[in-house]
């Protein structure tokens, strides 16, 4: 996880906040991605319901937000001589960033991410606390607490099975939930989801992940220096870039097979349109490795599961 500031300045209080720590170009479009699907197949499901998937997704959002935070928080303490963000470890030398600020903003986000999930947990019962305590701790044990999974070289799968499965699943589940008043069908509801919303979320998966090779190739210097493991550091460039592609071979893939084997219409096909966006990242990732190269590819990568989020929600709802 990392900024999308390429130049190095003395950055203001407000900049440090927004710009490098909430970082919105990377966190509203990734979170907002696989809320958009889960809600393009409740549409062609009718049962969609919009004010749970708003919950759903200023939820995610937060928790995600709390998760660069700790993120951030951690290498500033563990790691202050590597200089992964320049600008943020000039902030904590002058003064402009406190990193007990930062923790306590960090748990914050946690809490006010948990807020929505009180209105979700009470319509959707204990199906919805087991998916938010699962994103809570997938996002703070990113780099956060004894269980860091990043170090291991295991963010990855995780971010992919996050964005792919769990979020997808949770806001399907809760517009159903939110249309069945008894608390005993709930149950009823959870063992009944159809099959498709476990893999429509799969390209989404997909292209988020890529978002996260692209910050590892980019950093895989500091990573090493870290003593992380990720692909870029075992397998170096060459991992990385065949990891890149074969998930963007995935995420353009899915749409041909649920066309052909789960029954979804030639719409399902709009996310071949986001093509033109994805070509030049793909292009960058192959051929660029410098931080000022690759630091725009975060966020237009961001972008680009945006998008095509939003085209495979259009596909999935007229079906």
């Amino acid at each position: 996880m990392a900024s999308d500031v390429s130049v190095r300045t003395a950055p203001t209080r407000r900049e440090i906040w927004v710009k490098l720590l909430l970082y919105p170009g990377h966190t509203l479009p990734t979170a907002a991605a696989p809320v958009l699907v889960a809600m393009g197949l409740a549409v062609r499901d009718e049962v969609v319901a919009l004010f749970p998937a708003l919950l759903a997704f200023v939820g995610s959002w937060l928790i995600h937000v709390g998760g660069v935070f700790a993120d951030n928080l951690a290498l500033l303490r563990r790691h202050p001589e590597i200089p992964e963000h320049p600008e943020l470890l000039d902030a904590t030398v002058s003064g402009a960033l406190d990193l007990n600020a930062l923790e306590r903003a960090t748990f914050a986000c946690f809490v006010l991410g948990a807020l929505p999930g009180l209105y979700l947990a009470w319509i959707g019962g204990a199906f919805v606390i087991v998916i938010g305590c699962v994103g809570v701790l997938a996002s703070f044990a990113y780099a956060g607490g004894r269980l860091r999974y990043a170090p291991l070289g295991l963010a990855d799968p995780f971010f992919f099975l996050m964005f792919a499965v769990v979020a997808a699943v949770g806001t399907y589940y809760i517009q159903v939930a939110s249309q069945t008043p008894a608390v005993w069908s709930r149950f009823a509801v959870a063992a009944g989801l159809p099959l498709e919303i476990f893999v429509v979320g799969i390209p989404v998966g997909a292209l988020v992940t890529n978002v996260l090779v692209i910050d590892d190739i980019r950093d895989r210097s500091f990573d090493a220096r870290k003593g992380w493991r990720t692909t870029a550091v075992r397998f170096g460039l060459r991992g990385s870039r065949i990891e890149y592609l074969g998930l963007s071979a995935l995420a353009y893939l899915a749409p041909f097979g649920f066309w052909l084997w789960l029954g979804f219409g030639f719409p399902v096909l709009l996310p071949l349109l986001s093509v033109p966006l994805a070509l030049p990242i793909a292009s960058a990732v192959m051929t660029k490795d410098s931080t000022a190269d690759l630091f725009p590819m975060t966020p237009r990568a961001s972008l680009l599961a945006l998008v095509y989020s939003a085209l495979l929600a259009l596909g999935l709802a007229l079906g």
